[in-house]
């Protein structure tokens, strides 16, 4: 049935409800309020008593309130992690084994799904890069999984988002009907770089006015509220220039937490919480929008699809990547591991369905599922993985971590 205001108001209400409710009850297990909010959806638009279309106007302001979001707080949060003086696995995961990942993906996409043009192959790649660490968020917050490997995961799962945004925007453009790929190409590098000096130049000078307003500043209860006007205040800037409004929230993210560090620490209770209703309300009309587009591929070729994107694209691009890297095998096998997908890839999925791409539907189709079986597998595995490494250490003492010592306020980057 269609929703009226006070419909949507009712649904949004009780699920609101219920994911805090039982948040005590899933804390530490696979299930979590992504994970609920999936299920009602689904459950609820299988019933026929929630109709959801992905070209929807307050669909679309939802998945892009959401994404701005989720990009702005990776932005403010990583630099807890920039501040670690290891380098080489981070950035090798993001140069190399990102790309790398995003490469295998397209080529068996493209060899499984032959109605996808190589375009539309990329695109669900890219879609597929980003991994995130609130899925297995016994893994980055742990004392006993080693430092190096926290820290690869936490810098690479923050930064993966935006680095991802690009390729996702381009082969969006590239896959619908008339995309020029060299002409595309130059103006997508020009709202992206026009995004990034907006991006830097805003939240450097809001983070320098912080240590100049009257009266001694803001009410520290209101920095969290600063700090998300600063967000959307920027991406609308852009967004009402020639810039791309998701690049400058995540770069002015960065900006605004080197110039006052404070931000960061105090944005992340407030974050968290509209992160959290954004991503419910995502959540389940992402369920919703599974059961309307339905399943037109063939079962066998999405559980090969499957298996090849957590099986084999991850770890192989990983162990390609750490070949010269001084990190231990266990360290390089967990890290290879644990890269699930989640809140930026479902962001991203419902980002392609509600666009031009001739296949979007089966894009999201095959993206929702190996978004939902990586939830599943990585959720299952956290507590094991860090059970894993944990008695390798123990076994071998000359595993443990050395070069990096304890991050002040270390926790996982929440989406």
């Amino acid at each position: 049935m269609d929703l009226g205001f006070n419909e949507v108001l009712l649904f949004s209400g009780l699920l609101l409800a219920i994911a805090a409710g039982l948040s005590g009850l899933f804390h530490g297990t696979v299930l979590s309020v992504s994970v609920l909010g999936v299920a009602l959806g689904a459950a609820l638009a299988g019933a026929d008593l929630v109709d959801v279309s992905a070209t929807d106007d307050s669909v679309v302001q939802l998945i892009e309130l959401a994404l701005i979001v989720t990009l702005f707080s990776d932005g403010l949060f990583v630099r807890r992690e920039l501040l670690i003086v290891h380098w080489s696995a981070p950035v090798r995961a993001l140069a190399l084994a990102m790309p790398l990942t995003l490469l295998l993906l397209a080529l068996a996409a493209k060899g499984l799904f032959g109605d996808l043009t190589w375009a539309e192959a990329f695109l669900l790649a890219a879609v597929l890069s980003p991994t995130d660490p609130v899925v297995t968020s016994t893994v980055v917050t742990s004392q006993r999984v080693p430092e190096s490997v926290r820290h690869t995961l936490n810098l690479e799962s923050g930064l993966n988002d935006g680095l991802a945004l690009p390729f996702v925007l381009f082969f969006i453009v590239l896959a619908s009907p008339g995309g020029d790929a060299g002409r595309e190409a130059v103006d997508l590098l020009g709202e992206a770089a026009v995004g990034a000096i907006i991006g830097v130049a805003l939240g450097l000078l809001a983070g320098r006015l912080t240590h100049h307003l009257p009266a001694g500043g803001m009410e520290r209860r209101y920095e969290g509220i600063f700090a998300l006007g600063v967000g959307l205040m920027v991406f609308g800037i852009a967004e009402a220039t020639i810039g791309n409004g998701f690049i400058a929230a995540f770069v002015c993210g960065i900006a605004l937490a080197v110039a006052d560090h404070d931000i960061a620490d105090d944005f992340i209770e407030f974050s968290e919480n509209v992160s959290s209703i954004l991503q419910v309300l995502a959540f389940f009309v992402f369920g919703a929008l599974i059961v309307a587009t339905g399943l037109s591929v063939g079962v066998g070729l999405l559980l090969a699809f499957i298996v090849f994107a957590l099986l084999v694209a991850r770890p192989l691009a990983v162990a390609i990547s750490f070949l010269r890297v001084k990190l231990p095998t266990p360290h390089r096998v967990f890290v290879a591991w644990f890269g699930p997908k989640g809140v930026a890839s479902m962001l991203f999925a419902l980002f392609v369905l509600n666009s031009a791409v001739g296949e979007r539907e089966l894009i999201f189709e095959v993206a929702a599922f190996v978004i939902l079986a990586s939830i599943l597998a990585h959720g299952l595995s956290d507590t094991v993985g860090t059970n894993w490494i944990e008695r390798r250490i123990q076994a071998d003492p000359e595993l443990t971590d050395h070069e990096i010592g304890p991050t002040p306020g270390s926790r996982a980057i929440r989406r």
